[in-house]
């Protein structure tokens, strides 16, 4: 089916591109961004909104400057496509590609599990191995290799990573809002942002989460950890004049019935065990000292990273064909004429927010202008 994957994009409304200038979107592409230079100096974000609003889809501008269609349906962005397929009298082949043939060093055919296709140009854009229900099961590897590339080894990006701490399964189905989440390698901070994240039964997600992930190069056990602060908008001296203001409001209680204010309701046991706090003392009964250690724990709530979660969860992959064997300005293969490729299945890869998309559609772009 056409679209299949665009169609599941931003959990069904389609996360288009992200309405930002170059050297945004460019900070926004950890892997390999500088090789996109040129691809997205030609097909700017503006020129992805202009393509579809012309094409007749209104689009509306939302946090973060994720750009979506007004009617939060993904499907909208795909129907308009396959109209403009139509209007241009594409051919379409439902066939599954298994090798691209080659003549005298060149490009000459697609060969499918239906029949051959004779060709002059062929673009590679079999995406990566994230969700392999819309098709996504690597094969445009196995034909890229096959034609001599190198292929960086994919792994998983934009995915939600699995937590050593147990209370995250008590957790699960929370989500917290306003909150920032950072990452650590040690004591060096790799990402920081605020934003939204969710517990699960393994571990975390949610859009913070997601975006951490592409900082973490390599997946060691207990090498990595995060660390949320859960009232970023207060200092550590207003979080103690918080917990004053609480303790003596609820002075007569247990420390498990003294937080309902201050933290939701799910979160409260995981938050005093990992503390290391006696949830029944009576808060009239804590110290100042204590008081100022739970403050900071609040301020910076603890969890391990034990590796992320597999590859048919992530929402891209990161590696793929070797952009160094690539054109920057073409998208063709420095390697094999008449070769093309563009998006996920090349080493490139971006944060949450509509970046991967416009990667995506600037790529494509170049290739097909190429051609």
């Amino acid at each position: 089916r056409l679209g299949k994957k665009v169609n599941i994009t931003g959990k069904g409304r389609c996360n288009v591109t992200n309405d930002c200038d170059r050297e945004t979107l460019l900070a926004s592409i950890p892997g390999n961004g500088r090789f996109l230079y040129g691809a997205l100096t030609r097909f700017t974000p503006r020129d992805t909104m202009a393509f579809f609003e012309a094409l007749g889809v209104p689009l509306k501008v939302e946090r973060g400057n994720r750009v979506f269609p007004v009617s939060d349906s993904a499907f909208d962005i795909t129907n308009a496509l396959e109209r403009e397929l139509k209007r241009r009298k594409v051919r379409w082949a439902r066939d599954r590609a298994v090798s691209v043939e080659t003549e005298d060093g060149a490009v000459c055919a697609v060969t499918g599990e239906k029949g051959t296709y004779p060709a002059q140009a062929v673009i590679l854009a079999t995406g990566g191995m994230s969700y392999p229900g819309t098709g996504s099961t690597g094969d445009g590897y196995r034909i890229a290799e096959a034609l001599g590339h190198t292929i960086v080894p994919p792994e998983p990006s934009l995915v939600p990573l699995v937590i050593r701490e147990k209370q995250c399964r008590d957790m699960m189905g929370l989500s917290l809002r306003n909150v920032t989440l950072s990452l650590y390698d040690g004591g060096k901070c790799l990402f920081q942002e605020l934003g939204e994240m969710l517990f699960t039964h393994f571990g975390v997600s949610g859009p913070l989460v997601l975006s951490a992930s592409c900082h973490i190069p390599q997946i060691e056990p207990d090498r990595y950890t995060l660390s949320i602060d859960l009232k970023p908008g207060l200092t550590p001296e207003q979080m103690d004049l918080r917990l004053q203001r609480d303790f003596q409001l609820f002075q007569n209680r247990t420390l498990f019935n003294a937080l309902s204010k201050l933290l939701p309701k799910g979160m409260i046991p995981a938050a005093i065990q990992l503390s290391g706090m006696d949830g029944n003392i009576r808060v009239n009964q804590i110290t100042k000292a204590q008081r100022l250690a739970f403050g900071a724990f609040l301020k910076a709530f603890p969890l391990t990273v034990q590796g992320f979660r597999s590859i048919s969860e992530a929402i891209i992959t990161r590696g793929g064909v070797s952009v160094k064997e690539v054109s920057p300005k073409t998208m063709e293969s420095k390697l094999l004429p008449g070769l093309f490729f563009a998006g996920e299945l090349l080493d490139v890869d971006a944060y949450t927010g509509g970046f991967n998309l416009q990667i995506a559609f600037a790529t494509g772009y170049a290739a097909g202008c190429s051609i």
